[in-house]
């Protein structure tokens, strides 16, 4: 296609924008909308992953070991521990370890250092970090396996409670999206459809004097292109801008709830290009469609 071409079937696009701007803006309202909802969706979706390992690299699985174990069989226990498939973080905590951090937990009320003294009833044992909520089990499973362990006291009930909330959110998310992207697709191609309906005479001229099919079909594939990205734009600034927002209520606004999952939200920086992206090519995929779609039963003269 010569340049002189592409930039008159680019300029009958725009001009197709202008003329049928009621449409125009009610198509670009509706993916706008859409646009933020999916936007919505992904974030609390980002959010709710975020949490979840936060809350699983907090619960500790601790690995009791036998009171008789000796140095020989700790030692080989800790190797064993270390080269398990998602341990990512190992603490070692001696009888005396255990003594002095409960004794530090209850200094107020008692002496337990001083009350077991001579007889400490703790064992050692080690604090093991698992790499997500949804390995805890299989984790445990194999750590109590290993030679001088006596028990392993892992968080499994809410390892399974979290690891199911993530994932009933996550199917959730991904059927707002496939829900709202068919929504999108429809509005566009009946906004288009109704401005190939009333050109309809116009291109059946065109196809009589030798016109292509692309030459005919590309104004329109502008046309909904060009709505599709500046409803991305729309919606990425508004979705961005309110994110920012919330991210900055959140952190000055600290409360006991949001210590618990974190203290904050995932930064908009680790997102943004994310929500931009996303957008846009999903304006520029759902309008290409829209615009292929709706146009094709007219070229056939």
């Amino acid at each position: 296609m010569r340049f002189s071409s592409f930039t008159y079937l680019v300029g009958q696009g725009l001009h197709n924008l202008r003329a049928n701007r009621l449409m125009t803006f009610a198509s670009m309202g509706v993916l706008t909308v859409c646009m933020l909802l999916i936007g919505a969706a992904y974030l609390l979706g980002v959010n709710i992953d975020a949490m979840v390992a936060y809350i699983g690299d907090q619960n500790e699985t601790v690995v009791y070991m036998n009171d008789d174990a000796s140095e020989e069989q700790i030692a080989a226990a800790d190797t064993a521990i270390r080269n398990t498939p998602h341990v990512v973080g190992v603490t070692y905590m001696s009888p005396e370890d255990v003594l002095a951090t409960y004794g530090d937990m209850l200094a107020e009320y008692t002496n337990l250092q001083q009350v077991f003294e001579n007889d400490n009833p703790f064992t050692p044992n080690y604090r093991v970090s698992v790499d997500g909520p949804d390995n805890i089990g299989a984790v445990s499973a194999q750590l109590l396996q290993i030679d001088g362990v006596a028990s392993v006291n892992a968080p499994l009930a809410m390892a399974d409670t979290f690891t199911s909330l993530q994932r009933v959110i996550n199917y959730a998310c991904y059927g707002i999206v496939a829900v709202l992207a068919i929504v999108s697709i429809v509005v566009i191609n009946n906004t288009i459809k109704i401005t190939v309906f009333n050109r309809r005479k116009e291109i059946g001229i065109m196809k009589l004097v030798g016109a292509t099919n692309g030459f005919i079909r590309f104004p329109f594939f502008v046309e909904g292109v060009t709505s599709g990205l500046i409803s991305a734009g729309i919606a990425s600034g508004i979705v961005c801008g309110a994110y920012y927002a919330l991210c900055r209520w959140y952190a000055e606004n600290p409360s006991n709830l949001s210590q618990m999952f974190g203290g904050s939200l995932v930064p908009l920086e680790n997102v943004w290009y994310y929500i931009v992206g996303g957008f846009v090519l999903l304006g520029f995929v759902l309008c290409g469609l829209g615009t292929a779609t709706s146009i094709r039963k007219h070229l056939n003269v």
